[in-house]
């Protein structure tokens, strides 16, 4: 805290200088400083202690109707500010009007004699003149709201870096005014140093040259801007060298720069004044812990884009989703080779050369009986015991009983191949239906990896959003050092470094109305101590929010009804309810399996078709008779809508306002057939709609549907909890409060995400 409020003082005894140095930057010390008065309101800053710094400022010129003029224009733009924090504003395009409104007591009461090189009068001087603070004003507000907000933090763009430019330029001109070239030459010779020192490249000389325009304007020639650039190219080519060969070097320069000047035929006093402001400066950065350079250098560079990196991670998107696809088409094969299925056999022709080869091949009456149509006879009889799975007396036809000599044998021997049949058919049949389930895994797993994979093959590019996004943190002072913009629709992510103590609610708010989406929170990372990467995605058009009562059977521990309420994505959920047939431990387990399942399928994302009929195929496998109701639904929260599948459930409602709709189906419980047949519906919730699943111990409370349709049409729910609770109180009123069924109600509202 005490480091926060060093800073803060440091901040406005510079702005104090700065002030006092712009009043000299001109010939007649008008107030420049207003310029940055006005940008130092706009960017958020103490208005009373920067109007009092102005006030302060405005001595320099020994003037009554100056530090009048000074006055008035603090106290215009203080209540101003004040105005606009009570209602709580920010400057707009209306910061032009204001700014010219605050020149006028500038024109009348400024004293100024004029500049004799203008040929116009004084007042139309200073009516030019105010509108060059007021330009003034404009540049100085983004180039401070870059070095309070942005700089050594993040990419400065190329129109801040002109704006600091444009204030060092005057803040310059009036230190050389004011306190002489040796104290500029201390300032800008240490900030070139420094700059030296860290960067290591050539980026130092186009700094160098940015530092000898005010000596340049001051002097009216380019030798100091040639001169610096000197400086700056010596430096660089020494910098692999050391930080000493670095000072060396420029110490050397100036003092050769001086030499042909003519310092050394002025005074002692001077000639040492003069290099002192150029040893100073070489003495502390030589002798600067490196650990400090260190991070200087990191808070210069650690904003710079990072191509590589991107490069590698989509090199690497790209490999694993071709992986994965190549997976995904492994799975498809798999699936489609447990599909293939065998020509089919003549199981009649077979069962009838084995009959006539085991009992009629030494039969003496074989011959007589084919003349008399003995294979057709046979045929007929094979067709029966198919479909019987046995054959008796009755089933023999008329003429294969007169003409065979031993039926019974007949009879005996076929039962017995039409027994074997029946084994093998079984056994046929269940490899069938595994293999069959397994190909559904197979395509489910490979509709997974597909997926994925088109997913990861995605490229993270770069984004002319991602400077947007900069922009728009910046001005409301968040700063981010990285920031990363991927996906469209409703796929777009932001990811950014921040400040670990920055808030993502406000983080959230200011990206949704700088892109036009709206984002919110998703995950936070932590990075370091003091930073983490803040993931933003886009927020759903709805929320949902639950209720669930339940209530076991008179006597029972537990519920066979249980339920599931699941996260799919920050886009999609699922709620269940499985009512195990029967009550207590048993019908329990049955229940909590089902939806056990579902919950793992449906979290690996497996299709739904897929999904139902796995689970019931592995119900149905059971050594046990275990069957489940089930009724689920999965929702969108961008679109409201709602796939509901029924399975031996009661009959489900949608309340939407005073509309009642009715969701039933009229499929068997899961488990009860091997081949599951649900009723899929369709429903698009919208806001403040409820959704609600009930268990048959509730519906069978209130004695039918017209009756339970009747009681809900006259409900007015507004919380999903209460209205969850007041169904079951009202059911178990209606069993004369003793439940004679486990009764469950699970209920979900939409609503407006917030």
């Amino acid at each position: 805290m005490r480091r926060i409020e060093g800073k803060k003082v440091a901040l406005y005894l510079l702005t104090a200088a700065a002030m006092a140095l712009l009043n000299f930057a001109l010939p007649c010390r008008e107030p420049l400083s207003f310029a940055l008065l006005f940008a130092g309101i706009a960017c958020g800053l103490d208005p009373f202690l920067l109007c009092g710094e102005y006030i302060a400022a405005s001595a320099v010129n020994l003037s009554l109707y100056a530090s009048l003029s000074a006055l008035i224009q603090a106290v215009f733009l203080l209540l101003v500010a004040c105005c606009y924090r009570r209602f709580r504003r920010k400057l707009g395009w209306e910061k032009l009007l204001i700014s010219l409104a605050a020149q006028l007591p500038f024109i009348f009461l400024f004293p100024h004699a004029g500049y004799a090189f203008l040929p116009i009068s004084p007042t139309l001087q200073k009516l030019i003149l105010g509108a060059l603070f007021v330009l003034s004003s404009l540049l100085f507000e983004g180039g401070l709201s870059a070095l309070l907000y942005r700089a050594f933090r993040c990419k400065l763009s190329a129109g801040e870096l002109a704006e600091i430019a444009f204030i060092w330029l005057l803040a310059g001109m009036g230190a050389l005014f004011s306190l002489g070239t040796q104290f500029f030459y201390l300032i800008s010779l240490t900030a070139l140093l420094l700059a030296a020192a860290t960067l290591k490249s050539w980026d130092a000389v186009p700094f160098a040259v940015v530092l000898s325009l005010p000596l340049c304007a001051a002097t009216e020639s380019l030798d100091p801007l040639a001169r610096y650039a000197l400086f700056a190219t010596v430096m660089i080519l020494c910098a692999p060298y050391g930080r000493v060969a670095v000072s060396c070097a420029l110490l050397a320069l100036f003092s050769a720069g001086m030499y042909l000047d003519g310092l050394f035929r002025a005074g002692a006093f001077e000639i040492a004044f003069t290099l002192l402001s150029c040893a100073i400066p070489a003495v502390v950065v030589a002798a600067l812990p490196t650990k400090l350079l260190r991070r200087a250098k990191h808070a210069l560079l650690f904003y710079r884009e990072r191509s590589l990196p991107r490069i590698a991670v989509n090199r690497t998107r790209r490999a694993v989703g071709q992986q994965l696809f190549e997976v995904s088409t492994l799975f498809c094969e798999i699936e489609n080779a447990f599909l293939e299925q065998g020509g089919g056999e003549d199981v009649s022709s077979r069962l009838k050369e084995k009959l006539l080869a085991s009992l009629c091949m030494n039969c003496p009456g074989r011959a007589s009986c084919e003349r008399c149509g003995l294979s057709e006879h046979l045929n007929k009889l094979i067709a029966v015991g198919k479909a019987k799975g046995r054959v008796n007396l009755i089933d023999l036809p008329v003429e294969l009983s007169k003409m065979c000599e031993n039926p019974a044998g007949l009879l005996f021997a076929l039962n017995r191949l039409l027994a074997d049949h029946c084994r093998v058919a079984k056994e046929l049949e269940s490899a069938r239906e595994g293999r069959l389930l397994l190909a559904r895994q197979a395509h489910g797993v490979s509709e997974i990896l597909k997926n994925i994979a088109l997913t990861e093959s995605e490229e993270c590019v770069f984004s002319d959003e991602e400077n947007l996004v900069s922009s728009a943190l910046a001005r409301e002072g968040i700063l981010s050092s990285e920031i990363f913009l991927y996906g469209e629709g409703a796929e777009k992510t932001v990811s950014l470094t921040l400040e670990e103590g920055v808030s993502g609610k406000r983080v959230a708010e200011v990206l949704s109305k700088a892109l036009g989406v709206p984002l919110a929170l998703a995950e936070k990372i932590p990075l370091t101590a003091d930073r983490a990467c803040f993931i933003l995605r886009r927020k759903p058009c709805f929320d949902a929010a639950f209720g669930v009562a339940s209530r076991p059977k008179e006597g029972e521990t537990a519920s066979g009804d249980t339920h599931s309420i699941l996260k799919i994505d920050e886009r999609r959920f699922i709620v269940a309810l499985s009512d195990g047939m029967g009550s207590g431990e048993k019908a329990h387990a049955v229940s909590d399996k089902t939806l056990n399942l579902l919950e793992s399928f449906y979290k690996a994302k497996m299709p739904s078709e897929t999904i139902l009929f796995t689970v019931n195929s592995l119900i149905a496998f059971s050594s046990e008779e275990t069957f489940s109701c089930l009724d689920l639904a999965a929702v969108d929260l961008d679109s409201g809508i709602a796939d509901i599948v029924k399975i031996g459930s009661p009959v489900g409602f949608v309340l939407s306002g005073e509309t009642l709709q009715v969701l039933e189906g009229e499929s068997l419980p899961m488990g009860a057939l091997e081949a599951v047949h649900p009723a899929v519906l369709r429903s698009e919730l919208k806001e403040g709609d409820f959704l609600l699943f009930m268990s048959d111990g509730i519906t069978t409370a209130f004695g039918s549907s017209s009756e339970l349709c009747a009681y809900l049409s006259r409900m007015r729910p507004i919380n999903p909890q209460s209205f969850a609770e007041e169904i079951l109180r009202d059911a178990l009123d209606r069993y004369h409060g003793v439940a004679e069924d486990d009764m469950t109600v699970l209920t979900v509202k939409l609503t407006k995400s917030a």
